[in-house]
């Protein structure tokens, strides 16, 4: 197999990677769309402190993976441009590549995960790029990649763990500090660790002082347990909705930046991305995946201190259309606005009517009723009625239930 970048090179210096990163912002800006950070009223006033959101969900593919790829791929000399360029991506990544490729017109071979979503898959033949699924996760189809880059003779453009790659996304730390000059903290989500070991090594180098903040899914949290154990901790299997940062083992150039330069790194579980899914699209009217939301989840969590003016990297938008609806409803649920509740009744005319009657006064609207007449947890005369209902937070849910039992029902809420 071959050597890694870090086993090639060894550790990286921080300044170099800052300079690189300059350079790569000149390189890169006429192919980059402007995402210029925003503040947010409304996060701002939730939160106590000036939030700011830079939207790299409004770049080019629908992610900041196009800086890195396309720094990359603007690196490699003519003889690997003819003979093309091989990676590994669960979706944002490949994006980035197969758009640079294009662009630059170098043949592009991207290895999936075998459960990519069709509408990922789509984006990335859509941009010309050939396609090969392999494994059940990321770490399956990376090694499947090396062994094409290996035996085809291809240039490897990984994801996170490439000095160039790690250089790229460094621009959105160079455009955060030009854009909210008083920053004071950064939130970053983090998977494999390029986006913020690039990210931190621009941001330090012109900012000391700025706290920079690293978020990861607590179902993929190598680069947690790793910061704990100073040294990289693979984890045996990942398990969360946030597919961009789905990875099971931090980049090996990647660590000792985010050692060296990340003030702190925290973890969220997919609960508390999906409320923040929710509250990005109603409060700013913007789609953001699972890893996206991160950052934003760990502020409302209030996971860790800030410092000055906060801004938030919304690192992509890419999700799947079946899976947002999903995440939809666990939101609402989570935030009591929608529930589910089983209330026992006389299995007679009228009953349901009734009860129908208790709940449109307390203004609450029922989406489906189920009725179970079979269950042994009532008499034979008596029903479970199962109701759906949609509501506007936990004070309307429990004026409800409080109503109920006062009417003298037997109330049961259901977790949903």
């Amino acid at each position: 197999m071959a050597k890694s970048e870090a086993e090639k090179s060894g550790p990286l210096d921080a300044n170099e990677v800052a300079g690189e990163a300059a350079r790569a912002a000149e390189v890169l800006a006429p192919h980059l769309r402007p995402t210029r950070a925003r503040l947010s009223e409304y996060f701002s006033e939730q939160l106590g402190v000036e939030v700011y959101l830079k939207p790299e969900n409004f770049q080019r593919t629908g992610s900041f993976k196009v800086r890195g790829a396309g720094y990359a791929l603007s690196k490699l000399d003519t003889q690997q441009r003819k003979w093309g360029v091989v990676t590994a991506s669960a979706g944002n990544h490949a994006q980035g590549v197969a758009a640079a490729a294009r662009r630059m017109d170098i043949k592009a071979l991207i290895v999936m995960p075998e459960s990519t979503p069709n509408t990922k898959l789509d984006a990335v033949k859509a941009l010309g790029a050939e396609v090969e699924l392999y494994g059940p996760a990321f770490d399956d189809a990376y090694e499947r990649a090396r062994q094409i880059e290996s035996e085809r003779g291809l240039s490897m453009i990984p994801p996170f763990d490439h000095p160039d790659v790690i250089a790229g996304q460094g621009t959105v730390g160079l455009e955060i500090l030009d854009e909210v000059p008083e920053a004071g903290t950064i939130v970053v989500p983090v998977g494999g660790g390029g986006l913020i070991a690039g990210l931190a090594a621009a941001v330090k180098k012109n900012r000391p002082d700025v706290r920079v903040v690293g978020v990861v899914a607590s179902g993929a949290a190598s680069l947690a347990r790793s910061i704990e154990a100073e040294n990289i901790v693979a984890t045996e299997s990942v398990k969360t909705i946030a597919d961009g940062i789905a990875v099971k083992r931090v980049g090996d150039l990647c660590f000792p930046l985010i050692q060296q330069l990340v003030d702190q790194v925290v973890t969220v579980d997919d609960d508390h991305m999906a409320r923040a899914i929710l509250s990005l699209l109603e409060r700013e009217r913007m789609l953001a995946e699972a890893a996206g939301a991160a950052p934003l989840a760990a502020l409302m969590e209030r996971r860790f201190r800030v410092s000055g003016k906060v801004v938030a990297v919304v690192s992509g938008g890419n999700l799947d259309v079946n899976l947002l609806s999903r995440i939809i409803g666990k939101g609402l649920a989570l935030q009591n606005r929608y529930a589910r509740i089983q209330v026992v009744l006389h299995d007679v005319p009228g009953s349901l009517m009734n009860l129908s009657r208790i709940v449109a006064n307390e203004r609450v609207n029922i989406i489906h009723i189920e009725h179970d007449r079979m269950s042994t947890a009532v008499p034979i005369n008596h029903t479970i009625s199962t109701l759906y209902l949609e509501l506007r937070g936990r004070e309307h849910l429990e004026s409800l239930l409080q109503k109920l039992l006062v009417e003298g029902y037997e109330v049961w809420r259901e977790d949903s």
